[in-house]
């Protein structure tokens, strides 16, 4: 391994701006901000600071001081393990605001950031940016501090736009409320500068980020997500009823009928809908099953953002339409503890864990569920392949056909035998290649090449010399 800074272990410097994070009961799918890009990061900074050769991860992320949220995200820093940090960075107002409103503060975060390195009086070792906003700042830190720039999309904004188009929406329409143009613009710049991007699949890399003008695989390397096995695991012999079956059971005239478990945010692209009417118009897979609908949180319809509004309004409007009450639970609230438990009860039903997303860049909830022991019927876009490839586990499905959907779920529930040998599948693929000891292995070893590299590259005099430098801000001019 290439020998970080004063011969210390490696100090590495996560960037994920928006969305809320903290250690403990994160509010994941409280919005379209807070999902699995900030799961991934928490995981992988925890996975990170375990591992021998890492003294210290810090992730870097924006302060937001609201009485709307949690006061968790005013601290400034929160220590998540023995050698893993939170930073929150005061970046434009206060109050919380979404990733698209964001760009005219990412200058004044490069230089909180720059205040926070010399802080800790160590220059990173490598800078890890997550998403196009972190890109942004990522390439102003790593210019200055001269040092190797990683990055990892999470979703691409070429993709997003593309999908927007598809669904009729206008370019005008697209441009004022995502500023799409703009985060295509950093993420082609990052592209250029980063020295290595990680991707999570090998479709992410040849349909996705080829779409870009920097794009170069010779830099692109692909290392799957990994899943806390110690969270997910099977059910055990036995009665199992968590205090979470009871607020599901309350929606169910048959509650120990199999469950179909759906677990997302409410985001038109998770395609809930689908699989709504793919339940709603197969009278054998209702009385076969009852469907499961975890999607996010909410107090009151009224009161949340528009999208995810619409998605549950829809959602309920198919319910009264088709009269499937009794048949399935959408429950207000579940607590992030619950959601191993919702996997292990939806295996212990014998039932199975569906993602009918129109695309999905990778699918950890898919993970979460083969470790868990649950067969998945997922999209048959983006990680759910690799994944199915990797865990023989389930079956992927076109997320518009709601009648060959309903049909392959009427499969997966009858056939005893094929579910044992997928539930089987899924446990030993989960175990095998997607744990996050495996993946910190994976990127270590890349990391390694790059450090190394950089470090043959610099002036023999930058060696020897502190790279610190002794200014507090960054002036950015075009």
């Amino acid at each position: 391994m290439a020998v970080a800074e004063g011969g210390k272990g490696m100090y590495i410097l996560l960037i994920s701006v928006h969305g809320l994070m903290r250690g403990h009961s994160n509010e994941l799918g409280r919005d379209s901000d807070t999902g699995g890009q900030i799961k991934y990061v928490l995981e992988l900074a925890r996975a990170l600071a375990d591992h021998s050769r890492v003294e210290r991860v810090d992730i870097l992320t924006r302060q937001v001081i609201d009485a709307k949220v949690d006061s968790d995200y005013a601290r400034p820093q929160e220590q998540i393990a023995d050698r893993a940090f939170i930073i929150r960075l005061p970046c434009g107002p206060r109050r919380y605001l979404r990733k698209e409103v964001l760009w005219p503060y990412l200058d004044s975060f490069a230089d909180q950031a720059l205040k926070h390195i010399r802080r800790v009086g160590r220059i990173p070792d490598i800078i890890h940016s997550h998403y196009a906003d972190a890109g942004y700042v990522g390439i102003r830190l790593s210019t200055l501090l001269d040092t190797p720039l990683v990055f990892t999309g999470h979703s691409l904004g070429h993709v997003k736009r593309q999908r927007l188009l598809l669904q009729g929406m206008k370019e005008e329409n697209i441009e004022s409320q995502y500023h799409i143009s703009q985060r295509i613009e950093a993420e082609d710049q990052v592209l250029d500068h980063a020295a290595l991007v990680v991707a999570s699949t090998a479709q992410e890399v040849e349909e996705q980020y080829s779409l870009y003008d920097n794009y170069e695989p010779q830099r692109i390397v692909v290392i799957p997500p990994g899943i806390d096995l110690g969270r997910f695991y099977p059910p055990k012999r036995g009665r199992f009823r968590p205090p979470i079956f009871q607020e599901i059971a309350r929606f169910l005239a048959e509650p120990d009928k199999p469950m179909i478990l759906a677990l997302s945010r409410p985001d038109p692209r998770k395609n809930i809908a689908t699989l709504v009417r793919a339940y709603a118009e197969n009278p054998q897979l209702r009385e076969l099953a009852n469907l499961i609908i975890i999607a996010g949180n909410r107090d009151e319809l009224a009161t949340m953002e528009k999208g995810p509004r619409r998605v549950l309004t829809e959602l309920m409007v198919m319910i009264d339409r088709y009269d499937l009450y009794g048949h399935v639970a959408y429950p207000k609230h579940h607590e992030p503890e619950d959601v191993p438990l919702l996997y292990r009860l939806a295996a212990k039903s014998k039932g199975v864990f569906v993602n009918p997303a129109l695309t999905e860049p990778f699918g950890l909830t898919l993970l979460e569920a083969a470790a868990s022991g649950l067969p998945i019927i997922a999209t048959e876009d983006g990680g759910p392949r690799d994944i199915i490839r990797y865990c023989r586990n389930g079956v992927l499905i076109d997320p518009l056909d709601s009648d060959r959907l309903g049909e392959v779920l009427v499969d997966a529930l009858t056939d005893r035998q094929q579910w044992r040998r997928w539930s089987k599948a899924g446990l030993s693929g989960a175990r095998k290649h997607f744990s996050w000891e495996g993946h910190v292995v994976k990127y270590l070893r890349e990391i390694n090449r790059v450090v190394g590299k950089s470090m043959r590259g610099r002036r023999p005099s930058m060696a020897v010399k502190s790279r610190l430098p002794t200014s507090d801000r960054i002036l950015v001019c075009d």
